[in-house]
């Protein structure tokens, strides 16, 4: 029987430890789509404690600590950290088979030093351990990044963002790269109620009025065009449904007249609108060479009560179930044939749509770059063992896996790096099996090199950092 997350975790076969040896313990990580904060990293502040650390912001976590009865004190509240972290362990125990047992036992043995497993008996002691390594020194977000052999971070910024921290991270003589991530949301949701403070927010940082759709594209070029060059290389989109519906410009300026007067907007209209945007920065991305990240599926904001309470992104999202494929081509398509489509990841939150992102992905390839078109790693609630490997045996089965870009952490957190390891060991176990299987040859000097090639190289080459 195996020990508990020992050295060869997850790797079961001679193969999977030789690849993961040789091809992934040691390649660095390019974290290329996260929600760390620019402030965060500049300002570099020790934390106060591993509770900072660790529930501060984590919405996994508080989602399983509230599926075991706690109080939102000791998650969200006013509650004492001993305690929190306390009501924390005890969660860990009873989430048999959860990532967050994973992840949280990785984060202590490669920061801490910590192999004891986390549960009720254990956590004051492991609580006192932390905290006295935090007061030591090594904890700051720079050091946290730079200690896990992180090469480059790409935030998550808005549209409307000064960049104002990346541009003073800029000037740091920092031992990795700090860029921005072009977030424009707030920009498609024309209906929601932050658009119009939203707009006048773009209206200040283009020092110009933004009174029509034109105009909006012209704002938005600016912004591009200056995302760019503070060293911007990818483009970001969450979206509930994918949206194809496809207007005149007369239409399209009445539809903006009517968001910006505030008269209801039917679906749509507001999908009209959003088609055409997104068709005019996709053209702006393909024209820089920029990857464009499309994460399909979260329906978000399902519990009103705690919305009104705590706000977004507290734990209270999951997965829409509408289909995706016909319009999702279409946009493609419209783009494809004026040759502008940008090169474009695939991230879908609901499993049953592994083959319809899979299959998606050889419409569109060209020889503009290898893989020009991916299936985005496993994400949100099918970031956990299982989730991994569907889907990468999809991508397997429909694509080319050598050319994957990998891993991500799309976290909030300084202490979420072992998530790359923790993908890094499924992947070598997935090779691993299909070797000792007699289903792939066993090189595993070319296999090693896969490997590294996934973990780190594809998404170097793939977003321009060469």
């Amino acid at each position: 029987m195996a020990s508990f997350m020992d050295s060869d975790f997850l790797l079961t076969t001679d193969t999977a430890k030789a690849l993961f040896k040789n091809g992934a313990e040691h390649t660095p990580i390019f974290d290329w789509h996260c929600h760390l904060s620019p402030k965060e990293i500049y300002e570099n502040k020790t934390p106060s404690g591993i509770v900072e650390l660790w529930l501060g912001g984590d919405h996994y976590k508080w989602r399983a600590m509230r599926s075991m009865g706690i109080e939102e004190k000791y998650i969200t509240g006013s509650a004492p950290d001993r305690e929190k972290f306390r009501a924390y362990a005890k969660t860990v125990s009873y989430a048999v088979g959860n990532p967050l047992c994973h992840w949280t036992h990785l984060e202590l043995q490669r920061y801490f030093n910590i192999y004891t497993p986390l549960n009720e008996n254990t956590a004051d002691e492991i609580f006192d351990e932390c905290n006295k390594k935090i007061a030591s020194g090594g904890f700051t977000p720079r050091e946290l990044i730079a200690s896990s052999n992180v090469k480059c971070v790409c935030t998550t910024d808005d549209a409307a963002d000064s960049l104002e921290y990346h541009a003073l991270l800029k000037k740091e003589n920092l031992p990795f790269k700090v860029l921005p991530a072009f977030r424009p949301d707030k920009a498609l949701s024309i209906e929601a109620p932050g658009f119009i403070p939203w707009l006048s927010a773009m209206e200040k940082v283009c020092g110009m009025k933004i009174n029509s759709f034109s105009k909006l594209k012209e704002a938005m070029k600016k912004r591009i065009d200056f995302f760019n060059e503070m060293g911007c290389r990818a483009s970001d989109h969450g979206f509930g449904y994918f949206p194809y519906s496809p207007a005149t410009e007369e239409e399209l300026e009445e539809i903006f007249s009517k968001g910006i007067a505030l008269e209801k907007l039917t679906v749509d209209e507001a999908d009209k609108y959003r088609t055409a945007l997104m068709q005019f920065l996709a053209g702006n991305y393909h024209d820089l060479g920029w990857g464009m990240e499309l994460h399909i599926g979260a329906m978000r904001n399902n519990n009103a009560r705690m919305f009104s309470s705590l706000g977004a992104d507290t734990g209270f999202d999951s997965i829409d179930d509408r289909e995706i494929a016909f319009k999702l081509s279409r946009f493609l398509d419209s783009l494809d044939k004026k040759d502008k489509l940008p090169k474009t990841i695939l991230f879908n939150l609901n499993p049953k749509d592994n083959y319809v992102f899979g299959s998606m992905l050889g419409n569109f390839q060209s020889d503009e770059t290898a893989g020009k078109i991916q299936f985005g790693s496993a994400w949100w609630f099918n970031d956990n063992y299982d989730g991994m490997r569907e889907q990468m045996k999809t991508l397997m089965n429909l694509g080319v896996i050598g050319k994957f870009v990998g891993m991500v952490t799309d976290s909030r957190s300084f202490l979420s790096y072992p998530r790359h390891e923790y993908f890094r060991r499924i992947l070598c176990e997935l090779f691993g099996d299909l070797v000792e299987e007699g289903k792939y040859p066993k090189d595993i000097d070319f296999l090693s090199k896969l490997v590294e090639d996934i973990s780190f190289n594809n998404a170097w080459t793939y977003f321009g950092m060469e």
